[in-house]
């Protein structure tokens, strides 16, 4: 499996040399706008160069697992749908309404859906028989909705995936789940060389970004990874407690949840785009991209840990969901206060941000 992952992270820097190009010909490229703060035009080609890569050895896997084919046709109708709409700018209704159908497909083809909460309130399990079908669309649409909006600064993306898949495959090594490891490793190795371009490790004239077409494909396939490991199906039992699966997706889950309850309230449309994500606000404060990346990735890679502890050492699932409750409060409330927290931090600790900027 090491000699396959090699080359998988050899053939994903192949193919993003070969795509970049490709991409600045077909001119799929971003531009900087008012939102978009990044220097000169880049190019769009990180998703469909890791769609390549992923998809080309998940076909080498489809024999001994015929639902791989299914996931591997889905990311690549969601690639397509996205590099769709990083060239033309897609309406949000169509956008939606292709992928709530993926997300029929797959439960019409695989059987993977939610039949399942488990027990988060502490009251006995919560089964879900027709409506599990409707939670898992929107379960289908928020995952790769959370996934592509926090997909706003260098390196975030790439980072926040990678801590996903690496804890999916920490909790495959541990409870023997040899499929979820290996295909969860081959989106690890295909990333690792996105994120080394994306920062401009390489040098800025190589430096490309996800798009929307990468951000698409892999909500998609941690939605996937998540329900075939957390909910019984006719293949067998799950591996993971579906509380878990909150802890595993954390910071995307809880950034879009926060966002969207701050647009409605201000009588926004919850797809509107802004510039009031944890990145954004994060730099606000005064800290650099760098920075803010590693913070991030860091918190990331904390909470996720607390769900593969909680998963192994079988910490009760009402204490698991409500301390994620919790946690969401603290956050929504600190990000919907972080002008009065920033001063806070200033007053306390002399540190210089910039809250002003914050409010």
């Amino acid at each position: 499996m090491l000699v396959e992952l090699a080359y998988v992270f050899f053939f994903s820097f192949t193919t993003l040399f070969v795509m970049r190009k490709v991409a600045k010909k077909i001119e799929l490229v971003d531009k900087p706008n008012a939102r978009k703060h990044h220097e000169g035009v880049v190019p769009l080609a990180g998703g469909i160069s890791v769609c390549i890569s992923v998809s080309y050895f998940l076909y080498q896997h489809i024999g001994g697992a015929p639902q791989l084919f299914v996931l591997l046709a889905s990311l690549v109708f969601l690639t397509i749908l996205g590099a769709l709409d990083d060239k033309f700018d897609l309406s949000v209704k169509l956008r939606l309404a292709l992928q709530a159908c993926v997300a029929v497909l797959m439960m019409h083809f695989t059987d993977y859906r939610l039949v399942s909460l488990g027990n988060p309130f502490g009251f006995g399990s919560i089964d879900l028989p027709l409506i599990g079908y409707v939670m898992t669309v929107f379960a289908v649409i928020a995952a790769i909705n959370a996934f592509n909006m926090v997909d706003g600064i260098d390196g975030l993306l790439g980072g926040l995936s990678i801590v996903t898949f690496s804890s999916l495959a920490l909790l495959g090594v541990i409870f023997g789940d040899g499929l979820t490891t290996s295909i969860c490793f081959i989106f690890v190795f295909a990333i690792i060389p996105y994120v080394c371009m994306n920062l401009g490790l390489l040098g800025r004239k190589r430096k490309v970004f996800m798009g929307d077409a990468g951000s698409m494909m892999i909500g998609f396939a941690v939605v996937w990874l998540l329900l075939s490991v957390s909910q019984v199906t006719e293949a067998g039992a799950h591996s993971i407690r579906p509380v878990t699966a909150l802890w595993l997706i954390a910071i995307p889950l809880m950034d879009m949840a926060a966002i969207m309850i701050r647009r409605v309230k201000r009588g926004d449309s919850p797809f509107k785009p802004d510039r009031e994500h944890l990145h954004h606000i994060f730099q606000k404060l005064g800290f650099s991209s760098r920075q803010t990346l590693v913070i991030i990735v860091l918190i990331s890679t904390s909470l996720a840990l607390v769900g593969v502890l909680g998963e192994v050492f079988s910490i009760p699932e009402p204490l698991m969901f409500y301390g994620f409750v919790l946690l969401f409060w603290l956050y929504h409330s600190a990000l919907s206060n972080v002008y009065t927290l920033g001063k806070v931090v200033n007053n306390i600790f002399g540190v210089n941000l910039v809250v002003e900027n914050a409010k």
